[in-house]
């Protein structure tokens, strides 16, 4: 059942300074997009507010974010890794704020990734509980701020209950249009290529396709995060200071722009944020021309 009770221990006593994971926001104006909700070039930003300094027109459309550093901000406090990971749910559901705010369209985070099912099982049961638990709080939240919630990745290996409360979020959000939040859950930038692979395999061998019209388009189209259903990362921001892409959209980033900066997870807020979003602006777009 959607309303199953979680089995751990309450996530905020891992904190010694218990916080609520829901921001008390100013209820802005909402801009409801007349063409393709999430790629509208047209609009002139209706109830969307820019920063000074930053060009609404040079907004990047959709920005990828690896959320590193949560362990190690709980490890410099003397604190469980839980900790570290219910800071950063807090510093996730703030910069949600800040994109729906500045007329960011699309915002992938990379909430779990297929690798991270080596860590330690008491981590891994913790951060499903987690997942879980913010799906289940937040969906009022994302319907009042006209935030569509959508979910990457292989669901199959998830638990039961979690899958339930993606399919529930998925659907009980698909008519928003001011933000679609994107969370990649045991999501793998290499799988994602293979299955694509595999796919086109399939209809090669069924006869469908021929090998020499497999082309760039026909793999994209075969991905789990294609272009027909978001646009690819205009900006991919990674915390922490590793400068690496670990497995995470290794295809769709070709042309991204990327940023990396050393503050921990936990500690990117709205000051970490305008710094990547004055950097991309400040950058020439060239796609290899």
């Amino acid at each position: 059942m959607l309303s199953s009770f979680l089995s751990l221990p309450n996530p905020r006593s891992y904190l010694s300074n218990p916080f609520s994971l829901s921001t008390t926001t100013t209820n802005h104006r909402r801009h409801v997009f007349t063409k393709d909700p999430f790629l509208n070039d047209s609009d002139a930003g209706a109830g969307i507010t820019s920063p000074a300094g930053l060009q609404h027109e040079l907004m990047p459309k959709h920005v990828a974010v690896v959320m590193d550093g949560n362990r190690r901000w709980a490890r410099s406090r003397g604190l469980m890794p839980e900790a570290g990971y219910l800071a950063g749910a807090a510093a996730l559901k703030a910069v949600v704020d800040l994109c729906s705010k500045w007329g960011i369209q699309i915002l992938t985070v990379f909430a779990f990734s297929s690798d991270n099912w080596l860590r330690p099982k008491v981590e891994v049961d913790f951060l499903m509980k987690l997942l879980e638990t913010a799906l289940k709080d937040e969906v009022a939240y994302t319907l009042r701020e006209d935030i569509r919630l959508s979910v990457i990745g292989d669901s199959s290996k998830l638990p039961k209950s979690l899958q339930e409360f993606i399919t529930y979020s998925e659907n009980t959000t698909k008519d928003n249009s001011h933000l679609n939040l994107v969370l990649a859950i045991n999501y793998s930038g290499k799988y994602d290529i293979v299955q694509a692979c595999q796919s086109i395999a399939l209809k090669v061998k069924d006869g469908i396709v021929e090998p020499e019209e497999i082309n760039e388009f026909m793999i994209e189209n075969e991905l789990g995060m294609n272009s027909k259903r978001f646009p690819h990362p205009d900006l991919l921001i990674r915390t922490s200071g590793e400068l690496r892409l670990s497995n995470f959209f290794l295809w769709q980033l070709a042309y991204t722009e990327l940023y990396f900066t050393e503050a921990l997870w936990p500690d990117f807020g709205e000051a970490e944020l305008l710094h990547a979003l004055y950097a991309f602006q400040k950058r020439p777009r060239r796609y290899g021309r």
